[in-house]
């Protein structure tokens, strides 16, 4: 079996020995006689899958009881409804920082809730940021306020956070534990698994519990993170296998150790960054202090030779590295699991591929 470098931005890459664990306890899952995939979300085999994902979860973001952790199916997406919807009230305003596509679908989905007030908006800029935190313009009493952590497609991503009166509440979803973060700022972070937690629909949802309690009692019971809480994300039957591989993950971040994920990443970022800085023939597309250490993004002097790039680093086992499809260029996605070979590897292509067109 030959296996390829993966640069996808999500479903992304998994660390290996995740992989085959759950390859080598898929038929007969720990000689129950049935699959994981088969047993009851109530049996003894997936309640200790269940309670261990959540205890890793917790003692990986330094979580008081305070907070609840949540495995909510739906990703990200479902959440840009599921907080307007739990924390924004009638009559109350609810701070939005639009720093790119993502947090832009999170202002959309929250403007059919209730009011919404614009901290600020970086998400049209070129060059790409994030806003300066000094630039916000917060509401006095609002709900919340949110941001988006990291923008996976324009590679942009906050380095430090605000510190604001109202609950902070944020989508991590392409950054999530790839660096240590104060969780006690925040009242509510949510992310999407399928970037550096495990397989796609399904979100890690950490909310302050004083704040469950705000909900409407007409909201639906299924979208109230009150009933996540009570029934320990269990009112429902979870992805029982997606919370499974989110518990290896886990594992594997406890292993290696947050610190240590960190300054790999840094690492990884720090030598990709380099090289497009080194002579003009890459150009990065975001400003230098708001680069992502999770999607770095660049273009070529055009788009043929951007296309001749992506077909030569597929053929090389360089693989997802074409920018989304609303902005084109390239993208190199370096997750907590990406393998720092697989970063030379790139280093190694981009050098020769400027020798040989630059």
């Amino acid at each position: 079996m030959a296996r390829v470098y993966n640069f996808n931005a999500g479903p992304a890459v998994l660390p290996l020995e995740v992989l085959e664990e759950a390859r080598d306890q898929l038929v007969d899952y720990q000689k129950s006689g049935m699959s994981l995939l088969e047993s009851s979300h109530r049996g003894k085999e997936y309640d200790a899958v269940h309670a261990e994902a959540i205890a890793n979860y917790r003692k990986l973001l330094n979580c008081s009881d305070d907070y609840a952790i949540c495995l909510i199916a739906g990703g990200a997406s479902l959440q840009f409804a599921m907080v307007p919807l739990n924390l924004l009230g009638a009559g109350q305003t609810a701070d939005y920082i639009n720093s790119g596509a993502w947090a832009a679908k999170a202002v959309k989905e929250a403007q059919i809730v209730g009011q919404v007030n614009m901290a600020a908006n970086t998400a049209k800029e070129i060059p790409t940021r994030v806003p300066a935190i000094g630039s916000l313009k917060l509401t006095p009493g609002a709900a919340y306020v949110h941001l988006t952590s990291n923008e996976t497609i324009s590679g942009a991503q906050w380095k430090s956070f605000p510190k604001t009166e109202s609950p902070l509440v944020a989508d991590m979803s392409s950054d999530i534990l790839s660096r240590p973060f104060d969780i006690n700022q925040f009242g509510l972070i949510y992310a999407g698994a399928q970037k550096n937690l495990g397989p796609s629909g399904i979100a890690l949802v950490v909310i302050r519990k004083d704040l469950a309690g705000r909900v409407a009692d007409n909201v639906p019971a299924i979208l109230k993170y009150k009933t996540f809480i009570e029934e320990n994300s269990l009112y429902n039957t979870p992805p029982c296998f997606s919370i499974y591989i989110m518990m290896l993950v886990s594992r594997w971040m406890l292993k290696i150790g947050l610190e240590n994920i960190h300054r790999r990443n840094m690492d990884k970022a720090a030598k990709i960054y380099a090289v497009i800085d080194g002579g003009g023939f890459y150009k990065g597309t975001a400003v230098r202090e708001c680069r992502s250490d999770m999607n770095i993004t660049f273009r070529l002097s055009s788009e043929a030779l951007e296309e001749q790039f992506l077909k030569e680093a597929s053929k090389a086992g360089l693989k997802g590295l074409k920018g989304h499809r609303s902005v084109g260029g390239i993208r190199a996605s370096v997750y907590n699991a990406f393998p720092p070979e697989g970063v030379d590897a790139l280093i190694a292509f981009m050098r020769d591929f400027e020798g040989k067109n630059g």
